[in-house]
């Protein structure tokens, strides 16, 4: 390979450590060019799934600051530079490597943090985010509704609290009797109160286009 392509291929490669949110790199020694083909539709327009060069990829990966893969580059190497949700992306490899085990995963990098093989199935085993996002959704809808049941029953009890109050005062009752209200108003931080546990249930703390060419 040609200098000024290996610069253009490493400067590539650097470019998609630092825009992936992961990386996954395997072996790819006997699948057919249809098996690649194939794995490579099946991950979607979010990976990008490409043959590497492992003295290449290893000057790249240093330039992006990627640190620990070194070891995982040596024979066929191919990785998978992953722009979307890292948990399909996961999914989608691992389920390929179980019908096709001429796919060898050897490893990642998720957010910085290297991965073993080991990690990355156990990555493809969590929920995808969208059905994270969907289960927040619908948890913190349910929360929001409890939220306004006490809201609304504790300003009910305060509004007839205040209406009987103001009744014995129009008909004259003894002044003395106002600490009614004052009662029911301290009601009133039952429904705050519970307001911030609703709040605090609330807090979740938020844990997966071009070849690049073989030269």
């Amino acid at each position: 390979m040609a200098r000024p392509t290996k610069v253009t291929t490493v400067a590539d490669l650097a470019d998609h450590f630092r825009t992936s949110s992961a990386t996954v790199l395997t072996e790819y020694r006997g699948l057919t060019v249809a098996q690649f083909k194939e794995l490579r539709r099946s991950l979607g327009d979010t990976v990008t799934y490409a043959v590497v060069k492992n003295t290449l990829t290893k000057i790249a990966a240093k330039d992006a600051g990627v640190t620990g893969i070194d070891g995982l580059l040596s024979g066929p190497s191919a990785i998978a530079f992953i722009k979307g949700d890292a948990v399909d992306a996961a999914k989608g490899i691992r389920n390929f490597a179980k019908a096709n085990p001429a796919l060898v995963i050897k490893g990642g990098v998720l957010d910085g943090v290297f991965l073993s093989a080991q990690d990355i199935v156990r990555l493809a085993d969590l929920e995808s985010r969208e059905v994270l996002l969907a289960k927040l959704s619908y948890a913190m809808k349910a929360k929001q509704s409890q939220a306004a049941a006490l809201f609304s029953a504790s300003l009910a009890k305060t509004a007839r609290a205040l209406g009987a109050l103001q009744s014995k005062l129009a008909a004259g009752a003894p002044a003395d009797e106002a600490p009614v209200a004052e009662a029911a108003a301290d009601e009133a931080p039952v429904a705050e109160a519970a307001a911030d546990e609703v709040v605090a249930d609330e807090i979740v703390t938020e844990v997966v286009t071009e070849e690049i060419p073989e030269g």
